[in-house]
């Protein structure tokens, strides 16, 4: 897994050799220390070579010294660079790859754990690059040479080293056996955690409105403490590397004390070289406790990286087809069927077709209504034409050819879409507008926002087209974010126009001059339109009324009227409201 993932370190191979090598001359330098020591301990002292020796030995030492802080503050540097690097080419590469997830996709990893891949798995493997470049460079090149100097000092007395460290290996290897279960049910949790926090910031307002707040903060805390619990499972098998590492190191330097010590007292031995042996042996094992941090890190990173490679190598469901034909595409004019169409979700697990079989024609330039109970799939129906899912039976084609044949990008240029939750960016109006079309003039900006009947509202705020938006348009009215959507959609163009419960919250005088500009401004363009009032899809083409998961019914209001019992009753509850 973590090999699939190097290729992130581009741009930063440099970084990735420069350290390790800067850690190579700290090493070096590091392992010298210890025999100039003893020679000063063995030769200068005990030797009796005098002062001048020791001042000159311990000058080298200073230099060396020097030199090693250089190589570990550098390579500290280095390393950094490189994994901050690494991730974020990582985070990049995740961003771009949601991009191309259809809705679906999105469902199935869910929003709040792709935030979570995208934002705490990077992290933790940002840490373990690092670590990996200084600990798993430094750990092992300083173990092997210091065991070879401890075998050139006294290979009897070496002995120690090679039992404790098979012992240490042992025990480390069924901790990260043990670590690697708990480290993914750890970042599971905290999927959780954000869903929850997630759920509750999108929704404050309700939480607010219905005095939830007790509620909320009790399910806050269940998946806090499970976090916190799955923490402290995973953590308190970590620690036990503490002890188990310092046993073993302190039980090697006992020994080689007491058999070293004797060496010393049948002359066997030098003072020197036992105290250089010692310090060689706090190295061999401090590195080996190194590695097996190290290899703790990689397991949790493991964890993560599965995690983020499920993303990576995730196939979008909605992708250009094998049968594209990007140079024969059709005229762009704005006609619609569905033949024979057929729809689940594939998420819900239940099988059950939300439409099933329905047949209907828009031909170019109508402007049709699409209205039946809550959920019979009219928002289903419509986010087939853009591929926002693909059919599970049938077909839907546009200027007639289906969808599937279309790039996907070339598709939805044609398509404007207004969702049944309108969604503004944090920025100004204008850079809301310009969505839309980017390229667009400020004359058909205006314009746009004119059709949409949103031009008075703007021009009543102080800095007009320039008025900044918060995230989610919340300091805007319903009413306003829903004209700023359709301006936003009108300003596109397109050939074929959506609007999904889009007026809901604008009056109906509003409305019927909104529909007015359809007629002028959109004349060529196909509008369908999913309402709840009968008034806002009295004066259309067609009305499609759909009943659970089929066409109950096509025709103008005045047929329906007549013939549709579905569509009677839609009319009767609401002139019973309005007489009322």
């Amino acid at each position: 897994m973590l090999k699939k993932l190097l290729k992130y370190m581009k741009g930063y191979e440099k970084a990735v050799l420069i350290g390790p090598a800067l850690l190579v001359i700290e090493i070096v330098c590091e392992l010298i220390l210890p025999l100039l020591m003893a020679d000063i301990i063995d030769v200068g002292i005990e030797g009796g070579a005098g002062l001048a020796y020791i001042l000159r030995k311990g000058a080298v030492m200073v230099v060396l010294a020097g030199v090693a802080m250089f190589g570990g503050v550098a390579a500290v540097k280095y390393t950094a660079a490189a994994s901050m690097g690494f991730g974020a080419n990582l985070r990049r590469a995740m961003f771009d790859k949601v991009q191309e997830f259809s809705f679906a996709d999105i469902d199935r990893f869910s929003s709040a754990s792709l935030v979570t891949r995208m934002s705490n798995d990077i992290n933790v493997l940002q840490m373990m690059i690092s670590f990996a470049l200084r600990m798993l460079v430094r750990a092992p090149i300083m173990m092997v040479a210091a065991l070879v100097v401890c075998v050139t000092i006294n290979a009897r007395l070496a002995i120690v080293l090679f039992i404790v460290i098979p012992l240490m290996a042992l025990a480390i290897g069924f901790l990260m056996r043990l670590c690697h279960r708990l480290f993914t049910i750890m970042q599971e949790k905290i999927d959780f955690l954000n869903a929850s926090v997630q759920e509750n910031l999108i929704a404050v307002r309700v939480v607010k409105s219905f005095v939830r707040q007790k509620f909320e903060k009790s399910k806050f805390k269940r998946s806090n403490d499970d976090l916190t619990q799955a923490a402290l499972t995973a953590g308190t098998r970590v620690i036990l590397m503490q002890p188990i590492m310092m046993v073993s190191l302190y039980g090697a330097i006992v020994a080689v004390l007491w058999l070293g010590g004797n060496q010393v007292v049948s002359g066997g031995m030098e003072v020197g070289q036992l105290t250089s042996f010692i310090t060689y042996i706090s190295q061999i094992l401090m590195s080996v406790l190194m590695v097996a941090m190290s290899l703790l890190q990689l397991t949790r990173a493991q964890a993560c990286a599965r995690r983020i490679l499920q993303v990576l190598e995730t196939v979008p469901d909605i992708r250009d087809g094998e049968n594209v034909t990007e140079n024969r595409l059709p005229e762009s004019r704005g006609q619609v069927e569905f033949r024979d169409v057929s729809f689940r979700y594939q998420a819900s697990g239940t099988g059950d077709d939300v439409l099933a079989h329905i047949d209907l024609t828009i031909p170019a330039g109508q402007f049709v209504a699409v209205v039946g109970g809550t959920g019979v799939g009219k928002s289903s129906l419509v986010n087939l034409i853009p591929r926002f899912y693909d059919v599970t039976g049938g077909a839907v084609l546009v200027d007639g050819m289906d969808v599937r044949d279309y790039p996907v990008a070339e598709l939805r240029q044609r398509i404007g879409m207004v969702l049944q939750n309108n969604v503004l960016f944090s920025g100004t109006i204008r850079e809301n507008l310009l969505w839309g079309r980017p390229e667009a003039t400020e004359e058909e900006l205006v314009q746009a926002a004119k059709n949409a009947q949103a031009y008075d509202f703007i021009m009543s705020f102080p800095d007009g087209f320039d008025t900044h938006l918060e995230q989610g348009g919340v300091n805007v009215s319903g009413g306003q974010k829903q004209r700023l959507c359709i301006a936003r959609a009108m300003l596109r163009a397109p050939s074929i126009l959506i609007l999904d419960d889009s007026t809901s919250a604008v009056d109906t005088a509003t409305e019927a001059q909104i529909r007015a500009s359809f007629k002028e401004n959109l004349a060529g363009t196909t509008v369908i339109i999913i309402a709840q009032r009968v008034s806002s899809v009295e004066h259309c083409d067609q009305i499609v009324v759909l009943d659970d998961d089929h066409i109950a019914g096509v025709g103008t209001h005045r047929q329906l009227l007549a013939e549709n019992r579905i569509y009677q009753e839609i009319y009767r509850s609401q002139q019973e409201g309005v007489a009322e």
